[in-house]
């Protein structure tokens, strides 16, 4: 605790916030006297106004403080004001938020709080200071006598003063935990007046969760519209043409049927030809937007199956005690063959491995290869297509590639959301 950066700012914090409740209850005083007073004509009120105005950001400075001194960051508690530029909405909402006059009561209570911080700090840390240095302050004024109730003691020399130092020393320890109790203390009671409500922390929370699943919902419909558009590519710029080819080689077979036997045949040959490969981009394209041994057989016989089609080696390691949800399992799969793709293509890799375990209620998946690394995700690439599938179940994908490699994609997916 004495080398911890709070403690020592915790300690300036305390010694001076007797100086800082005085001003602020000598302000509050004065100001709120003289502007009640001043109400009989029409200038009290807008000296209220300002009064109002100065203790709320009086507020917010000490919320800065706080945070400087203890570490506890307080938000602001209060409520959004009116749009538009007409003033009197915005007043109007800021007498009527409950967080405007919690902060009156905070900064009331500095005054009398500060007082006993401010005491309780100066004769801690005054009586620890003199016993710890007093060899020294011997050795300056030839003497010193420690006089502490009914106690006393005379050092006549630096050696006479070295008991009182051991007993400043262990003065010193309680002095740093008495000024983190206090610290503490503070920071809680600053953190009720000064913070939001029960109800506002839990509105908060619900405005970010909803904004989380705002974004995510947007992040999902990308990811769909993204795949749509790659099935629409591979259907026209793969399967489309093919059997395009093959239309028009039956066409030229069916007028050469007569004339041409032979070349009828050789056409209705490649034309056999044509159609099983677009059977096959087909089955391909099929396996892309849902393979169908994944449902059958679930993650392990699908992953597999992929690393065989790998061209470097894969380990598959997966270790579930039970089959995941359907969209969990598609996730997964569809991280992992996008990972094998980019191995394959820029990795310049020798071998690679495929975790997927169940760690408490998440689905681990990891895919580590020894290639060159360097993979950055970029938007619209493949692997910010990754992050936006988990995304859609509150998943997340962390890609850590440093160049030399190697490169690790680990995707946390949520057994249930």
């Amino acid at each position: 605790m004495l080398a911890s950066s709070l403690t020592w700012t915790s300690a300036v914090y305390l010694g001076l916030s007797f100086f800082f409740g005085l001003a602020y209850f000598v302000a509050l005083v004065v100001g709120i006297a003289v502007s009640g007073a001043l109400t009989i004509i029409w200038i009290g009120f807008p000296m209220l106004v300002l009064m109002m105005l100065a203790w709320r950001a009086a507020a917010m400075l000490e919320r800065r403080l706080v945070r400087l001194a203890f570490g506890v960051r307080i938000r602001d508690p209060y409520r959004p004001l009116p749009k538009g530029a007409n003033p009197f909405p915005k007043l109007k909402a800021m007498v009527f938020d409950p967080a405007t006059w919690k902060d009156l009561i905070y900064l009331a209570l500095r005054f009398p709080i500060g007082l006993v911080e401010f005491l309780a700090s100066v004769v801690m840390w005054a009586l620890t200071g003199t016993l710890l240095f007093l060899p020294l302050i011997v050795a300056v004024s030839g003497g010193a006598e420690v006089n502490v109730g009914v106690v006393s003691y005379w050092a006549g020399n630096p050696v006479q003063a070295l008991p009182m130092s051991v007993i400043g020393a262990g003065l010193l320890v309680g002095a740093v935990y008495v000024t983190r109790t206090m610290a503490i203390a503070h920071a809680l009671y600053a953190t009720y007046l000064l913070g939001p409500n029960a109800a506002q922390a839990e509105n908060r929370e619900l405005r970010a969760k909803t904004e989380h699943l705002r974004a995510s919902r947007a992040r999902g419909v990308d990811a769909v519209e993204f795949e749509r558009r790659r099935i629409e590519r591979d259907l026209h710029d793969g399967a489309q043409q093919r059997l395009l080819a093959v239309a028009m080689d039956i066409g030229r077979a069916r007028a050469k049927l007569d004339t041409d036997p032979e070349g009828a045949r050789d056409l209705i040959e490649q034309a056999h030809a044509g159609t099983r490969e677009a059977i096959q981009e087909l089955r391909d394209l099929a396996r892309g937007i849902y393979p169908a041994i994944l449902t059958d057989r679930g993650l392990d016989p699908a992953l597999s199956g992929l690393a065989g089609r790998a061209p470097v080696p894969v380990e598959v390691t997966v270790d579930l005690a039970e089959r995941p949800p359907a969209a969990v399992e598609s996730i997964a799969y569809f991280i992992v063959a996008e990972s094998l793709a980019n191995i394959a293509k820029y990795a310049e890799a020798t071998r690679a491995t495929v975790r997927v375990a169940q760690e408490d209620s998440w689905v681990v998946v990891e895919i580590i290869d020894d290639g060159v690394g360097g993979a950055v995700v970029r938007p619209d690439g493949g692997l910010a297509g990754l992050a936006d599938r988990a995304a859609t179940i509150d998943g997340m994908v962390i890609v850590d590639s440093p160049p030399g490699g190697p490169t690790i994609v680990r995707a946390d997916l949520p057994c249930s959301w």
